[in-house]
């Protein structure tokens, strides 16, 4: 089901707050090309990565940044990180998986397994899951910073090439 629907709110757009982008950084070395492909310069994820001595590319559509022809960005880039609308995570994972590229993407894992494309997909790429100890509270407005959607499922970070064993357990700290 997508997260505009579960959510009531007509759109998947929702912003990660920084507890949830903490645990993933430690797996890119300072230092690093990180592409955000879903997020403006207001992300945590790019504030965070820019803390973290990272050099970031932030692309968004709403800035006519259409990450399925912005591809290429990749290729400048070491990691790839985001949280990506959850309306359209089978084309971007298998987008990602093409592109061969290490990358973590926050995403709600009900259903994540349960179509005939996806389980394909899994199963023929390799990909690490990082589960988080608690749900993410997603917020609707970067000038508010308050949790507005508490998502009645758990989110994890599906990667590729980027952790050390398949599943990694992380806390968070809301």
């Amino acid at each position: 089901m997508k997260m505009d629907i579960v959510a009531g709110s007509g759109n998947d757009e929702f912003f990660t707050p920084p507890y949830a982008v903490e645990p993933i950084i430690k797996y890119i070395p300072t230092g690093s090309k990180v592409w955000c492909p879903f997020d403006t310069e207001e992300s945590w994820y790019v504030k965070k990565l820019h803390e973290h001595g990272c050099k970031v590319a932030a692309t968004h559509i709403d800035d006519g940044q259409d990450f399925f022809k912005m591809t290429k960005l990749a290729t400048k880039s070491d990691f790839i990180l985001s949280n990506p609308p959850y309306s359209c995570r089978t084309e971007i994972l298998e987008t990602l998986f093409k592109l061969d590229k290490p990358f973590a993407m926050l995403l709600g894992v009900v259903g994540l397994f349960e179509s005939q494309k996806r389980f394909e997909m899994f199963r023929d790429n390799e990909f690490e899951i990082m589960y988080l100890n608690k749900r993410v509270s997603f917020f609707k407005n970067f000038a508010d910073q308050k949790p507005s959607v508490n998502p009645p499922f758990s989110t994890a970070y599906i990667c590729h090439k980027m952790l050390p064993r398949q599943i990694i357990f992380e806390e968070i700290n809301k």
